[in-house]
């Protein structure tokens, strides 16, 4: 059916691309948002969507009698996130796992969770837009504060660009449980290095949104550690972590 300019009608809508959402836009269990229309040069309506699944009072934390504490007693050590940040190529990655290496060596409990692997699964849904780019984030801090409740030390190797990001996922975790480390190389070492060859294509414009080129990266204004993974080699950047 078609509608004339300006009646009201009510149609229930199945989507095949992502819809962004404000959610502070909330009325009556619903998320409300104006869609915009070339033809009627501005807006034609306003979108509401179902907020029936999302978290109510029916669904609550189940504590569980094995504690973190109980965890890390039996592990020896403290768990917490060493959340590796920095550019495309500065070294992330590979940093990130030589320090595992080290520290499953000395007989702690460990995992990495690295950008491009948790896009193969948890995270294969998400591109690389600024939302969805926040969405993959967020993931990977619950994941990670998951893993410090399990007692283990879990270690982030993403470019995570975005300062509030960031900030978000600390907020998530008490005092001292994250570990904000900034692997700091300059952009036209990355360059260099490009061993996926991204930059070449985000300088020929066959990547949209990619960061240090088309998309920004906030550098960190309080990093608890910084490591210059742009000069030294990863054993000694390593060796400044693990001290």
């Amino acid at each position: 059916a078609r509608l004339a300019l300006p009646l009201v009608g009510f149609a229930r809508q199945a989507l095949h691309s992502r819809i962004t959402f404000n959610r502070t836009r909330r009325e009556a269990g619903f998320f409300t948002q104006l869609l915009p229309s070339r033809r009627a040069h501005g807006s034609i309506g306003i979108y509401l969507a179902d907020d029936s699944n999302a978290m109510n009072s029916n669904i609550l934390w189940h504590p569980s009698s094995v504690n973190r504490q109980n965890r890390e007693q039996q592990g020896g050590h403290k768990s917490f996130i060493l959340w590796f940040t920095g550019l495309s190529g500065s070294g992330k990655s590979t940093l990130a796992h030589r320090v595992e290496e080290i520290l499953f060596a000395q007989g702690c409990r460990t995992y990495v969770f690295d950008g491009d692997n948790v896009r193969h699964g948890l995270c294969a849904d998400l591109g690389f837009s600024s939302e969805d780019r926040a969405e993959n984030i967020r993931r990977i801090g619950e994941m990670g504060k998951l893993f410090v409740d399990a007692g283990c030390i879990a270690l982030t190797a993403f470019i995570s660009p975005f300062r509030a990001d960031r900030d978000r996922v600390r907020a998530l975790l008490a005092a001292g449980d994250f570990i904000e480390v900034y692997c700091h190389a300059a952009l036209a070492v990355c360059e260099q290095r490009d061993v996926k060859g991204l930059y070449q294509k985000a300088r020929r414009g066959e990547i949209s949104e990619f960061t240090g080129i088309s998309s920004p990266y906030e550098i960190p204004e309080k990093p608890d550690i910084v490591v210059p993974t742009g000069e030294l080699d990863v054993e000694t950047c390593a060796g400044q972590i693990i001290t």
